[in-house]
This record gives structure tokens, sequence and C-alpha cells, in this order.
């Protein structure tokens, strides 16, 4: 009669055991994994009397792994909560003071100012197509000009910079991806309204230092914001030619 296997005495001739091998053996052999308890604590099981296996230190490591998760992630959240807060507070206290401009010329450099010392942009820029007056520190566009870089319905474009847009002057050449928002701010009569709508179309834009400071998918509501709110300043005052 042929005994049980000796899973052992194999090994000794395949160094190689496989794993199917292994367990089956430890199934019809259980009590000699019970009873080898220094190889319990070696691999984190701790035994407690006759069948009884307490797999604590196992559990242990993988719910702290799970708790090391959760705790990052939360991290991760509040760190994002916290620049969110603190970029509204930032837009919020430029929204005031683009709001104490006495004219469309102060009007450009306090945005431009605000880019740059409150949100660490390369500047900004306001944008107005032709034909009308243009204000000193505003850039001026050909007509049309809006719709061939937003799209004949497009309201707003995130994305890297692009040759031919040139709106930052002696900043160009630090501006790595930009922001741009559409206006249609409504100024009051004077030679310079539009005899039709007295709509004047333009785009507030924002430049970044950084590649991947505005992105197709990243959302526009707090530079939209601003835009909004030139764009009511900004009709304040007629243009004047």
């Amino acid at each position: 009669m042929s005994g049980p296997r000796d899973l052992f005495a194999e090994v000794e001739t395949d160094p190689a055991p496989h794993w199917p091998d292994v367990r089956a053996w430890l199934q019809a052999n259980p009590q000699t994994l019970l009873d080898d308890r220094s190889l319990l604590e070696e691999i984190g099981l701790k035994p407690h009397g006759r069948n009884v296996v307490e797999f604590g230190a196992a559990a242990l490591t993988r719910l702290e792994a799970v708790v090391t998760r959760e705790s990052d992630a939360r991290k991760q959240i509040e760190a994002v909560a916290r620049a969110n807060f603190a970029a509204q507070t930032q837009t919020h206290v430029a929204s005031l003071d683009l709001l104490e401009a006495r004219n469309h010329s102060d009007l450009a450099r306090r945005l431009d100012a605000c880019a740059q010392g409150r949100f660490g942009l390369a500047g900004a820029a306001i944008a107005i197509e032709k034909p009308g007056g243009v204000p000193f520190g505003w850039r001026a566009l050909e007509p049309g000009g809006v719709d061939g870089l937003l799209g004949d319905h497009g309201l707003t474009w995130l994305g890297p910079n692009f040759a031919g847009l040139d709106l930052f002057g002696a900043n160009e050449d630090q501006v790595q991806s930009v922001a741009l928002i559409r206006m249609a701010p409504i100024f009051g009569g004077g030679a310079a309204q539009i005899e039709v709508t007295g709509v004047r179309h333009a785009i507030c834009a924002f430049g970044s230092p950084d590649p991947e400071g505005f992105t197709p998918s990243m959302g526009c509501e707090l530079v939209a914001f601003i835009a909004r709110v030139v764009e009511r300043t900004a009709e304040r005052w007629p243009i004047l030619t």
C-alpha cells in the first residue's frame, strides 16, 4: 500500500513545487501547519489552540492600508477645497478692485495687475473689434476677430497659447496657455456706438506661464466671472474717439 505523498521529499527533487500540489497537501495534512507555531508567526498568523488560527495581523495590515488610502484621499480633497476657497476669495477681491476703475484704461490696467498679483498669471488683456474707437490699453481686433478666435457661437476657449494671438504685449513670450472669454459690452451713446445694436464684440484674455495653467478640460467659472465684471464695468463710460 502506498501512503500519503511526502511533499517535502518531492521538494528535494523538484525545487519549484506547484501551488496546487502544496495547497492539496496542506488540506490533507492541516495539523502539520497548525503544530508549526514558528512558521505561523513568520507568516503573520497567530495560533489559538487546536484548529483555531487568528488572522489579526494580516487583517490589521489590510485595514491599515485601507485607512492610509482613505486618509490620502481625504487630504487631497481638503487641499483642493482650500485651493478653490482661496481662488474664490481672490476673485471676489479682484472684482471689487475692478469696480473701482475710473475709466477704460484704468480698467485694463487693474485687470492686468490683478491677474499677475492675485492669480500668478503672466497677464490679462481686453480686446475689442473694430470699427469704433479702441480705448488706450485695450487691444484692437479686426471685424469678426472674436468669432475667429472662439468660433461663431463659442463663449470660451482654454488651451495652449498660439501664434498670432499677440494680446499680452511685453509678456507675450511668457504666456504658455490662455483663457479667452467672449464679451459683448453695450457702451453709452456717442460716435463709438454701433448704429444697429450698440454692441461691441470683445474678449477678456488671461495668460498663464504654465502650459497646464489653462486646459480644455478645466472649468472656467472664475475667469468667466471676472470677464462679466469687466464687461459690466466697461459699460459705464462711452468710448471716446
